[in-house]
């Protein structure tokens, strides 16, 4: 094995440090004629000291036990190569970009070598040298190529990418990453007639592919073609008859097309799916309840939807329903979603003050007096929880503990008229309850001098 084949052999193999008996296949017992043998001999040990440095990451040493290297030898690429690398880690970008190039000029062939200069020209936003690198590089692997078209991109010469992802999508099928690169084209140039042409081109040269339907129906839609997204859409359930991504879009369809009963079974479909995430099903349902509230016949249908959800976690659908049974005035039902909804959270205070609230006008007062003690050892300097609490114990006949949390949360009242007329009536119905009709009228007082108010 001569010399510049045993280094390569090393660095491919990760070796990075031997016992020094290893250095070379040479005759110990046989006195060299000239410096060669010692010649090598130093070039190995300085090799190995360079590599055994670099692994510790000593890299100023190891740069310096490479070019001592270089001073014997100036034709082994792998010590170029090597040194390039503990430039970088020094960051002295110019020598490592010289040692990098001549490790390739001496190896012009080896794509381990070609791939770090690729990479230190990305690192320095260097595209159009990178370009170069890689087109070098694209022979040894597909995956250069789509590199190629990145750089591509980057550099905004977006038509020679586009041809680039035509031909790899030709031969290698299209994939996940290639189209968002494909997208984010059709979109700093606006060529949506494009982006829509080649999802059409997709759908007739493979019609079994759901994804391809499926973004088409998108991209007709955010282009305001509804009415080719419609037809795409009908035309994949002809195909796959067992699409369930695909009511996500038909649902809606068939609502502008005022097709309730395709609408709601579509609806249907889509909240019962396993293969839908949790954040569409929300929006389908919302829609749903939207459309409930202006046709009530359908409320059953709702009923059923809702029971199909199979995230029953979130929490989101949960609220949403109890908005809807509130504004339908359904209390009980409400309650119950809300009630739901504050398991899963319990410290969104929206839903906390709701809950409560319904308990005070379900006459659920127990309930509202425990719930509002537990919420003021959370939120001590909220006024509505003391109102609340006090109304609870009003109502339990509890007027002492009334008029204590009552008068407690005056005092964090902040420009709330409205809210301070409620509490001047609850303290006053507390100290009716006590026979204190002197306080009781002070407080009715109160509260009629600020109600001419409002």
């Amino acid at each position: 094995m001569n010399k510049k084949s045993f280094y390569i052999a090393v660095f491919f193999f990760g070796i990075f440090f031997v016992s020094q008996v290893n250095y070379a296949q040479v005759d110990s017992g046989i006195k060299p004629d000239d410096d060669l043998g010692n010649n090598e001999d130093d070039f190995q040990e300085l090799f190995y000291e360079g590599l055994k440095e670099k692994a510790i990451e000593n890299y100023d040493k190891a740069a310096e036990a490479f070019l001592k290297c270089i001073e014997i030898d100036k034709s082994v690429a792998v010590v170029y190569f090597e040194m390039g690398k503990c430039y970088m880690k020094l960051k002295n970008f110019g020598a490592a970009e010289d040692a990098l190039k001549e490790a390739v000029r001496l190896t012009p062939d080896n794509e381990w070598y070609l791939d770090e200069l690729y990479g230190f020209y990305v690192s320095q936003n260097d595209y159009d040298r990178a370009i170069k690198a890689v087109k070098q590089l694209v022979k040894y692997h597909p995956d250069y190529k789509e590199d190629l078209a990145s750089l591509y991109v980057q550099t905004q010469k977006y038509d020679k990418a586009l041809e680039i992802l035509d031909e790899l999508d030709a031969e290698f099928g299209t994939s996940l990453s290639r189209d968002v690169m494909r997208n984010r084209i059709y979109e700093a140039t606006g060529r949506k007639r494009d982006q829509i042409k080649n999802l059409e081109e997709r759908v007739e040269n493979n019609p079994e592919k759901e994804s391809n339907y499926l973004a088409l129906i998108f991209r007709y839609s955010e282009n305001n073609e509804k009415d080719k997204a419609f037809e795409t859409a009908k035309e994949l359930l002809k195909i796959n008859p067992n699409s369930q991504l695909v009511h996500l879009a038909l649902y809606k369809f068939y609502l502008d097309d005022n097709d309730a009963e395709k609408a709601i079974e579509s609806m249907k479909i889509v909240v019962k799916s396993n293969e839908i995430k949790p954040e569409a099903k929300l929006k389908v349902l919302t829609d749903f309840v939207k459309f409930v509230g202006e046709y009530p016949e359908y409320e059953e249908d709702l009923i059923q939807a809702t029971a199909m959800v199979s995230d029953a976690n979130n929490s989101k659908t949960v609220i949403e329903l109890g908005q809807y049974y509130l504004a339908k005035n359904n209390k009980e039902k409400a309650l119950e979603y809300f009630e739901a909804a504050l398991k899963l959270e319990p410290n969104n205070f929206g839903v906390l003050r709701n809950v409560m609230l319904l308990y005070i006008d379900l006459k659920k007062f127990d309930l509202a007096k425990a719930k509002s003690n537990e919420s003021l050892e959370k939120y001590p300097s909220q006024p509505l929880f003391y109102l609340i609490n006090g109304v609870a114990l009003n109502e339990l006949n509890q007027p002492k503990k009334a008029v204590e949390s009552l008068e407690m949360g005056l005092d964090f009242i902040i420009e709330n008229p409205k809210m301070e007329v409620d509490f001047y009536h609850q303290l006053s119905r507390a100290y009716t309850l006590l026979n204190n009709t002197t306080k009781a009228k002070t407080f009715s007082e109160k509260a009629k001098q600020i109600e001419p108010q409002n």
